[in-house]
């Protein structure tokens, strides 16, 4: 998914930033919170986890989703807190591993968080179970791993790779006639093509051709010679690599024969604004590409009031970038948060209350970037491989002079074509 490689109170406001065990930071205000009650009710206290040291040169990394939570708190404590409550925002490096990921999750036991918000994790088996042995509530996990879609404590925001593949063949059927799929050799992967073909079948378009790619490999020439042999007017290849996604494109493109320009496509996570803008924005291999994404384009004037907060609070940390997907899932997830906490009228917010008013279908207005989201049973999408999804809804993108736009305006529901592939994947 999404990720880069190595590569006081009365007086001025003032955080405290110290280093816990692990390498979590605490982030903390001193003193009443201005413009809030002058002790409404106890520190909110939630974690936040993402890779950022990383030790693999194939590691994913995400400084970003850390500093939108630390800076999401500085914001609303400046405002008077949640409902006077101040909010304390610890992070941990979970490192892209496992032995990570299980670290942060303990940790977040330990400290007795009412949620963990926001965060990025590939290893949701390591964390999810540890989580949920100390009933606490994982808001709005970026969608990295199956257990976020799973876990009867996990309340995710969006509706993952699954959704983004199932609407990419709605995308994809109204502008190819024919599709080849390049994808991950991989259990994962085998999941890929019931979902995209989901939305070709329903548009009356063939399959996809399936040609399968060994993970992080340095050229993609062979896989990529395979999609151009099989080229016919009004095809489109798309590839879902991950980080390979860079490399498979690159690749494809050099051998692309002079004079020709084949329509390529992706989804959110193996390509995004960041990784066109390194690759040379209008002049990059994604120019004109289809994407399918779970939010508007970061051009949208809907996320307006999370780019004032960064340019006002983050205080030019470089790490936040407002276009990565990663941090945008983060400040939904932090919006949700908010929400939840307002209903709790107790002076202590712990995760039992967190988890029973979100149980209880506390709605959520994200402001347009979601639909209004809410987790009561019926909500939920229900499906076995992923029963936790409530946000089934997607957005169809092109990259126009390096920027991606919205290619249709709205979301697109693929629940329908989410369900209709329940009976392969699973």
């Amino acid at each position: 998914m999404t990720g880069r490689r190595r590569t006081a109170f009365p007086r001025p406001f003032q955080f405290v930033i110290g280093t816990v065990a692990a390498g979590a930071l605490l982030l903390s205000g001193c003193g009443a919170l201005p413009g809030g009650s002058g002790g409404a009710g106890e520190p909110v206290t939630v974690m936040t986890w993402a890779p950022d040291r990383v030790d693999d040169a194939d590691a994913v990394t995400m400084p970003g989703v850390p500093a939108m939570a630390r800076t999401y708190a500085r914001w609303v404590n400046e405002q008077g807190g949640i409902d006077g409550r101040e909010l304390r925002v610890i992070t941990c490096d979970e490192r892209d591993t496992a032995a990570g990921a299980e670290r942060c999750a303990r940790q977040a036991v330990d400290r007795k968080v009412a949620a963990v918000v926001g965060s990025y994790s590939r290893h949701g088996q390591s964390a999810i179970p540890v989580l949920e042995s100390g009933g606490i509530p994982y808001i709005g996990g970026y969608g990295a791993s199956e257990e976020e879609f799973r876990s009867y404590l996990s309340y995710p925001v969006n509706g993952g790779q699954s959704a983004l593949l199932a609407g990419h063949g709605r995308q994809l059927a109204g502008g190819c006639e024919r599709v080849a799929l390049v994808r991950p050799d991989s259990l994962g992967g085998a999941r890929m093509p019931q979902l995209l073909n989901t939305g070709l079948l329903a548009a009356h378009r063939p399959g996809s051709t399936d040609i399968l790619a060994p993970e992080n490999a340095t050229s993609y020439d062979e896989q990529a010679a395979r999609a151009l042999d099989r080229r016919e007017g009004g095809s489109c290849v798309t590839a879902v690599l991950g980080a390979g996604t860079e490399t498979f494109f690159d690749s494809f493109r050099r051998l692309e024969p002079e004079g020709e320009r084949v329509r390529v496509s992706s989804v959110l996570g193996s390509v995004s604004q960041p990784l066109i803008d390194r690759t040379g924005g209008p002049k990059s291999p994604f120019e004109g590409a289809y994407v399918t994404g779970w939010y508007p384009d970061a051009g949208d004037a809907r996320w307006n009031g999370m780019r004032e907060v960064i340019q006002k609070y983050a205080f030019g940390d470089n790490r936040i970038d407002p276009d990565d997907t990663g941090v945008q899932t983060t400040w939904i997830a932090y919006t949700v948060l908010r929400a939840v906490v307002g209903t709790i009228d107790d002076d202590a917010v712990t995760a039992n209350k967190v988890t029973s008013s979100l149980n209880r279908g506390t709605e959520v207005d994200t402001g347009g970037l979601t639909p209004v989201l809410r987790w009561r049973f019926k909500d939920l999408l229900g499906t076995s491989p992923y029963p936790r999804i409530v946000n089934a809804e997607v957005t169809f993108q092109v990259v126009r002079k390096g920027r991606l736009i919205a290619q249709k305006k709205g979301f697109v529901d693929v629940a329908e074509a989410l369900s209709d592939a329940r009976r392969t994947v699973g």
